[in-house]
């Protein structure tokens, strides 16, 4: 009896820690979301990242470091974007399942497209980004 109700609270637990993970969604098909205007893509990854690999034609920059901190550009980001798909993405798709799972508890409708390496393999097309130097 016991061990039967150690197992039902086990996978009572790991139902509610997957219960908000958000969906994953193909490259391409964000791509159509975005070019249709129903979606907008981020890349949440850090600046350095972006200068040093380039970035989805697409994407919306929004590191995930402002995500965990004060979230200055993503609160003004989710409020214009308001009813809006966000699409996230990232370098493996483990950052960006992070902020999605957050923001489909917060009832954002949110998908992650995994890594930057999805879509290129996908023949999309990238942008080079350009960060600032350092300030002296």
């Amino acid at each position: 009896m016991k061990i039967r109700s150690t197992l039902a609270l086990f996978f009572a637990l790991v139902t509610l820690v997957f219960a908000a993970d958000a969906p994953k969604i193909a490259p391409a098909d964000a791509a159509k979301l975005v070019a249709e205007g129903k979606a907008v893509l981020v890349d949440c990854r850090e600046p350095k990242e972006w200068a040093e690999t380039g970035v989805a034609q697409p994407a919306v920059l929004l590191a995930k470091s402002d995500f965990d901190g004060a979230q200055t550009e993503w609160k003004a980001f989710l409020a214009k974007n308001e009813g809006k798909e966000v699409i996230l993405y990232c370098r493996s798709g483990n950052r960006a399942g992070i902020i999605a799972k957050a923001l489909a508890e917060k009832g954002v409708n949110v998908a992650n497209a995994g890594g930057l390496k999805d879509w290129t393999e996908a023949g999309l097309p990238t942008r080079k980004v350009e960060t600032e130097a350092p300030k002296k």
